[in-house]
């Protein structure tokens, strides 16, 4: 029979609408201050994925529920399983936002709330597309599980305490990223640059605090440095000026200390380039100035390798390949006090040719290992690829253009998905092509009309993957 399936997902938007705001109420960012043995992720994301699967149950679905980390919602039964890959968890809502991040409010078609487009949005539609297939009676002759996560933007902690225990999907994908499909991944590697010890000498200012960053996969968009010391007379003018002229807000408070705060524009790291680094421009700002000696290192470190280098040029790592396109580095989590810990954690999305060990090697010898030590932080995610022949990838690209007249094509991120955890997988929306992205940042939004279409996209897509 024919199915007008955008018909059928417009039938669904006042419900899906509401489940989607029950969702985005919670806040459910990483909260490991407040961990317990039953919560180690900290209490939000156990909370969202208990809502998510309790919407499941609501409408009949057989759930399971992985240590409060990693849930299923099954359905359908056969040899294969097709694997749909969604995380309930979010990155911290950050400054700047002109609402509640956690209080959704809709505006000019649009909802607004962290975690609408990264991922409880996306995640929601496709739940509703699975849905939509069980309740219009279609065939199922495989096995679908809807897998959901809680850590992905951190440490994938749910994904993979998930596949210990239970199998992993033939294929499948995540919508988790944008249309018309992602069938490549970047790899993902985090390097923390170190500062050795520096003789201590009299200077006439003195770096007592440089701070910016909240996770490693955002770029900062808040920067604040505390001095010590007399700063030249002219320089609340000039610096005033240098904001102006560089497009980011700067707040000097004079007095014993100083603070210099610089609030630029946040992004996600895998494209340094749609955000301003507050950190990189505080520390431009400041390095030429009469700093003792660990302030001056630190900060001419940062201004010569860092800023404004979105593709390591001066760290000496960029590199491009054919398919994959161009590494990406991005500076995203700054620390530094006198008596403490002086570091820089930079995030590096790097296509195939290149690796993390090798880019490791790299930076050391840029920054100098006599005065930096530089190691890889946590584990790095190797890039993925899905053929384009690839019967997964040639059905969900038909799918897209059957529904949006727009012809698919193959395309790589620096992003990093759920759709990298199997050989046969992929990302699969839900943004839509020259739609703004804004994940990550400040007044995140999804265009409602968008979640619908997608419904409408996913429901097909699974028809066609499990008949």
């Amino acid at each position: 029979m024919a199915i007008n399936w955008q018909q059928e997902a417009e039938k669904l938007e006042p419900q899906l609408l509401s489940d989607l705001t029950t969702l985005l109420k919670i806040n459910s960012e990483r909260d490991t201050e407040h961990k317990t043995a039953e919560y180690p992720l900290g209490p939000g994301p156990a909370k969202a994925l208990d809502a998510f699967l309790a919407i499941a149950e609501r409408d009949g679905f057989k759930t399971l529920n992985v240590d409060h980390v990693a849930g299923r919602i099954e359905l359908g039964s056969g040899p294969e399983t097709l694997g749909l890959f969604g995380h309930v968890d979010v990155v911290p809502a950050g400054p700047g936002w002109k609402t509640d991040p956690f209080d959704p409010v809709i505006r000019d078609g649009k909802i607004y709330g962290r975690g609408t487009s990264d991922d409880k949005g996306p995640s929601i539609a496709a739940y509703y597309a699975l849905k939509l297939v069980r309740d219009l009676g279609l065939p199922i002759n495989k096995k679908i599980h809807f897998i959901l996560g809680t850590d992905e933007e951190s440490d994938w902690v749910g994904m993979h305490r998930y596949l210990e225990s239970e199998p992993a999907p033939d294929f499948g994908f995540s919508p988790d990223a944008e249309f018309p499909i992602i069938n490549g991944e970047k790899g993902i590697a985090s390097f923390k640059i170190v500062q050795k010890p520096v003789a201590a000498a009299e200077a006439q200012l003195t770096l007592n605090e440089f701070s910016a960053g909240i996770r490693p996969n955002m770029v900062p968009q808040e920067a604040k440095a505390t001095i010590t010391g007399d700063l030249p007379e002219s320089f609340a003018t000039q610096v005033s000026d240098w904001a102006d002229q560089q497009g980011v807000k700067l707040t000097l408070t004079l007095g014993n200390p100083t603070t210099i705060e610089i609030v630029g524009k946040g992004a996600h790291a895998q494209e340094p380039k749609d955000g301003k680094n507050a950190a990189t421009y505080l520390a431009s700002l400041l390095a030429d100035l009469p700093f003792d000696p660990a302030g001056k290192a630190y900060l001419t470190m940062i201004a010569k390798y860092l800023h404004l280098d979105s593709r390591g040029h001066h760290l000496g790592i960029n590199y491009t390949d054919k398919l994959m396109g161009e590494l990406t580095a991005s500076p995203d989590i700054f620390t530094f006090t006198q008596d403490g810990e002086q570091s820089v954690l930079v995030n590096v999305r790097y296509p195939q040719g290149t690796d993390a060990d090798k880019i490791r090697d790299q930076i050391e010898s840029a920054v100098g290992a006599d005065q930096f030590d530089v190691s890889l932080s946590g584990h790095a995610q190797e890039p993925h690829y899905v053929p384009g022949d690839d019967p997964l990838v040639k059905t969900l690209l038909q799918t897209f253009t059957d529904h949006t007249g727009i012809a698919g094509h193959e395309q790589v991120i620096g992003g990093g998905t759920y759709g990298r955890i199997i050989k046969r997988g992929v990302a699969f929306g839900a943004q839509m092509p020259g739609q703004e992205n804004v994940m990550h940042q400040a007044n995140e939004y999804m265009p409602i009309k968008d979640i619908i279409t997608a419904v409408a996209i996913y429901a097909d897509a699974i028809s066609r993957l499990v008949k």
